[in-house]
């Protein structure tokens, strides 16, 4: 399709395969034939495609298609591109963006096959009951959760969470874990999870970068993880605490750091079972750090010789 006219200025060429010409001039494609069919302007709210953005919660969402894996939100071009590139499934897009920068054409290159539903930023707002700073939403399919002994094989450096409830230091661990080579993260099933929408974007889409496994909370996991011969650190203040920075540690070929409740810190049993406890070494006066600081720290000691 040639010479559309859009907003004084012209459109000249479209290949279906790259959207890149019309998707800068929103006029363009709302007119376009071919692109009608993929890029669908929001004019009635109520369509049942916008209900996995406006009307279900994300715990509804996880549970949509049991016993099937459920679906999850994105929001962010980096947290979708990451998901993308993790293999994860789009199902929708939904944008305010008319002039997408790179980025965001990419994606659209790489949905190519779901539909992608625009809107003005105040018809986004009112879908997503907040103002977007990015514009642009996924939904997408979830992968069945992988089972504790793949995710944890010939890794050396690793991080539980066990009842970590606040989605944004779930988000914050995994960013950390990233950043400084933590290779896998489980979490007990009574913490946050990682793909709430508000951990995946704290983590600036790091969940989808680092491999992860939920399992029940009942699950004798201290034992588990010294079985298949990791040295486990509970983070907790205790008589029988060592500083983070003890060489017994370090010297560790393997290592799990468990991390724990942000009210109440981690289990007694959990600390009991635990080869170390551990502490981060502070001013007189202050006894701990948020979860998601306290685990900032403690990757960055474990690490800091090797970056």
């Amino acid at each position: 399709m040639t010479g559309i006219s859009c907003d004084g200025k012209r459109c000249f060429s479209y290949c279906p395969d790259n959207v890149k010409c019309l998707l800068r001039y929103p006029a363009a494609f709302i007119m376009c034939e071919i692109m009608t069919e993929r890029i669908i302007e929001i004019k009635d709210l109520k369509i049942p495609e916008l209900a996995v953005y406006k009307e279900r919660s994300e715990i509804q969402l996880l549970h949509i298609n049991e016993p099937a894996a459920g679906i999850f939100i994105c929001e962010s071009a980096k947290v979708i591109r990451r998901a993308l590139d993790a293999g994860y499934e789009p199902i929708s897009v939904l944008t305010s963006i008319g002039d997408p920068d790179e980025e965001v054409r990419e994606i659209f290159e790489l949905c190519k096959n779901v539909p992608i539903y625009y809107g003005s930023d105040s018809v986004l707002r009112e879908i997503a009951g907040y103002a977007l700073t990015g514009g642009i939403l996924s939904a997408m399919r979830r992968k069945p959760l992988p089972d504790i002994s793949d995710v944890i094989r010939d890794k050396k450096l690793i991080a539980v969470l066990e009842n970590v409830q606040n989605p944004t230091n779930v988000g914050s661990i995994f960013r950390s874990a990233a950043a400084m080579g933590v290779e896998a993260v489980i979490l007990t099933s009574d913490s946050s999870d990682p793909l709430y929408r508000r951990a995946e974007r704290v983590s600036m889409g790091n969940v989808f970068l680092v491999d992860w496994t939920i399992m029940d909370k009942e699950i004798d996991y201290v034992s588990l993880l010294a079985e298949e011969g990791f040295a486990t650190v509970a983070m907790a203040l205790s008589d029988n605490s060592v500083s983070i920075t003890d060489p017994r540690i370090k010297a560790e070929k393997k290592l799990a750091i468990i991390l724990g409740n942000e009210g109440y810190g981690l289990r007694q049993e959990t600390i009991q079972s635990c080869k170390y406890t551990a502490r981060i070494p502070m001013k007189p006066g202050v006894d701990s750090l948020n979860v998601g600081a306290a685990s900032a720290v403690m990757f960055w000691e474990l690490v800091r010789d090797r970056l």
